[in-house]
């Protein structure tokens, strides 16, 4: 067992300030822009995020990370690598991240890390650099299967690969910015001062804590199933993962899902994608597609999905 640890006292702890210098623009890598074979094809990564750069944000989240775990260790909520849980979810980590480096060639260097939180929240993340937290309330109080840890690991390692993240900090220097600059007269602007450029860039980040928009929300669950399937989780668990949600949403919606859109138009995008990734599960699992069962949940009142 381990201690529950209080994730809302650690995140106004973690309010960690980076100071992200501007960079210009570069070009976006094709070969991490979509997958050229089977699978889901999604479009360009966004190029706003080229204005922070990508050590820098890697470098705050590992920091925060290691504070996360070094506070957490203290109170006895950090599993250790022992746990049957941890050692489940690095195992199916492993299957994942050598399906997720086709997204970001960059995330071949990357110091990918696994770790299991006490708590009580039904919560995951993936950091930018690839430093991935589950809480035990999410794998508890779902009762997750292989499958659907592998659907939530996939989506939340497809937000990092996709670097939603970095653009969410552009976002958020370039409003900086603009609030910063708008108090300056025209000539000022026109000069464009290196210092005021700079000290207008100063944002506060939580990296665990980041909420995305919906159009991220939704590339980050398509492009999650194609990992997952390619590593041989069924991705139609992702359609039973969130009736679970619902389930659970009915009282109060938990941590996780309220930073994430939901419902029956999510789950009719993921049933959108599975004829896209279905061939890609049938053949890691070396059977024939039309061979393959319904994906049956293992709670009561959920429909097996075919």
């Amino acid at each position: 067992m381990i201690t529950r640890f209080p994730i809302d006292r650690f995140a106004s702890a973690l309010a960690l300030l980076c100071l992200l210098g501007v960079a210009a623009p570069g070009q976006a890598q094709p070969a991490a822009e979509e997958s050229k074979e089977e699978g889901v094809k999604v479009g360009k990564m966004s190029s706003l995020r080229n204005l922070v750069p990508e050590e820098q944000l890697e470098a705050a989240a590992t920091q925060q990370y290691t504070a996360m775990k070094q506070q957490a260790q203290q109170q006895n909520a950090l599993a250790p690598d022992s746990h049957p849980q941890v050692r489940r979810l690095r195992a199916i980590a492993g299957k994942l991240v050598p399906q997720a480096l086709r997204w970001n060639p960059r995330a071949a260097d990357w110091k990918w890390e696994v770790n299991l939180i006490g708590s009580k929240d039904v919560n995951a993340f993936c950091m930018p650099g690839g430093k991935i937290a589950f809480y035990t309330g999410l794998l508890e109080r779902l009762q997750l299967t292989d499958d659907e840890v592998a659907i939530v690991m996939g989506h939340e390692i497809a937000h990092a690969l996709r670097e939603h993240g970095r653009e969410r900090a552009a976002k958020s220097g370039l409003a900086n910015a603009g609030a910063k600059l708008a108090g300056i007269g025209l000539s000022a602007l026109l000069g464009i001062d290196a210092n005021l450029t700079t000290a207008a860039t100063g944002l506060g980040a939580s990296l665990t804590m980041l909420k995305f928009s919906r159009d991220d929300e939704t590339e980050a669950d398509v492009v999650g199933l194609d990992i997952a399937a390619r590593a041989g989780y069924d991705p139609r668990a992702g359609v039973a993962l969130w009736h679970k949600m619902a389930q659970l949403s009915q009282s109060a919606p938990p941590q996780w899902l309220s930073s994430h859109p939901a419902g029956q138009n999510r789950i009719a995008e993921m049933q959108k994608h599975l004829p896209a990734v279905l061939p890609l599960y049938s053949r890691a699992k070396g059977v024939a597609q039309q061979s393959l069962p319904p994906y049956r949940s293992n709670v009561k009142g959920i429909a097996p999905v075919s």
